[in-house]
């Protein structure tokens, strides 16, 4: 049986939430439970099981059990083969930790047959990412996989996303969500990238094999760039292959606090992304008081108009000159700069912590006047 009414009001709720462990979503659930402290969080994972790194990460916090499978994410290849047994796993960690709320970081376990208010958070999916980068639509090999996200995003009670760009996408390519989407944008601990000493260096990061991130377009100009350019992130698959680069300087994937040094350190932070739902990292640079170069697409216009300077994403002679203009003109570099910092503090940990700890709230108080006896 659930909670009770007046036992939801005299505890905050139990929230199971839904992960994996290959990019941003990782990042945004460990600070969506650092910034509550007072909730008590499952945190189950799919996909790449957690490295000890990110292992630690959650051992850290006294509010948080970590469970792990192997399951594929609904996105990879064969993801449909493990939905039933993901599904009863996800099910049996409900009824084993007493959670109240669910909250899912995908679109098709929202669909578990359960009496528990759920949350579906929009991050991003695949149709979308096809529809950005290839400028088509999805083949019909992702027809399952449309008919799975729809499911769960019809069975969510509620629906929520870093953007209104990505709340848009979720309605082009799904459903009307009739009024239960709404934007709670990603926040980070903005004191964790402090500005450093400034070096003539441009950084690149994200998932080197994601087509999305367009990071191939940032090796093939880096000759032809005044300063050198780093790239920071995992370039292995999660399934198959790996990225190569010619140009840049690989750093591969860094820790927290390494990322923060190079933030810090970079004067450019350059993201000429093709699809981006919102990007912790164009964050986090912003707080290191980097100068942003972003690709010029909706959602990143939404967090960094007037704290950026836009570029086609298949424009690779615009991207090269307009890196190296800000090169040729510090001016120009420690305005936007400036702008970007300004801009990353409506980004916080605390906003965000602060309206998904009202939606978990609001859903299991709705869930309890529900409950019968």
């Amino acid at each position: 049986m659930m909670a009770s009414k007046v036992g939801i009001r005299s505890r905050p709720p139990k929230v199971l939430m839904t992960t994996d462990t290959v990019g941003g979503v990782w990042s945004y659930a460990v600070g969506l439970c650092a910034s509550q402290p007072e909730f008590r969080f499952v945190v189950a994972t799919m996909g790449p099981r957690p490295n000890q790194t990110q292992r630690e990460q959650i051992a850290r916090f006294g509010n948080v059990v970590l469970e792990e499978s192997d399951y594929r994410l609904e996105w990879m290849a064969d993801g449909d083969a493990d939905f039933a047994a993901s599904s009863s796993w996800l099910i049996g960690l409900i009824g084993r930790h007493g959670i109240d709320p669910v909250h899912v970081n995908g679109y098709a376990h929202a669909c578990l047959g359960i009496e528990l208010p759920v949350l579906v958070v929009a991050h991003s999916d695949v149709l979308s990412w096809w529809d950005a980068v290839h400028r088509c639509a999805a083949p019909p090999d992702w027809d399952r996989y449309r008919r799975r996200a729809t499911a769960g995003l019809t069975a969510a009670n509620r629906i929520a996303a870093p953007t209104a760009a990505a709340l848009r996408d979720v309605e082009r390519h799904y459903m009307d969500l009739d009024g239960k989407g709404e934007v709670i944008a990603n926040g980070v601990d903005t004191a964790a990238f402090p500005p450093l000493l400034k070096q003539p260096v441009v950084l690149g990061a994200g998932r080197a094999w994601d087509a999305a991130k367009n990071l191939a377009t940032l090796d093939a100009i880096a000759a032809e760039l005044a300063w050198p350019v780093e790239l920071a992130g995992d370039a292995a698959h999660p399934e198959s292959g790996s990225a190569t680069f010619e140009a840049v300087r690989v750093l591969g994937p860094l820790c927290q606090a390494e990322m923060a040094r190079h933030l810090g350190h970079a004067s450019i932070f350059v993201a000429p992304a093709r699809y981006e739902p919102f990007g912790l990292t164009i964050l986090e640079a912003a707080a290191a008081r980097c100068t942003l170069v972003l690709g010029d697409i909706p959602s990143l216009r939404e967090n960094w108009a007037g704290a950026a300077v836009f570029v086609d994403p298949e424009d690779r002679l615009a991207l090269r000159s307009s890196i190296n203009r800000l090169i040729c003109h510090p001016e120009e570099r420690t305005h936007l700069a400036a702008a970007a910092q300004s801009r990353a503090k409506r980004f916080t940990l605390h906003r965000m912590g602060g309206a998904y700890a009202a939606l978990y709230r609001d859903m299991a108080l709705s869930s309890a006047c529900l409950e019968r006896a």
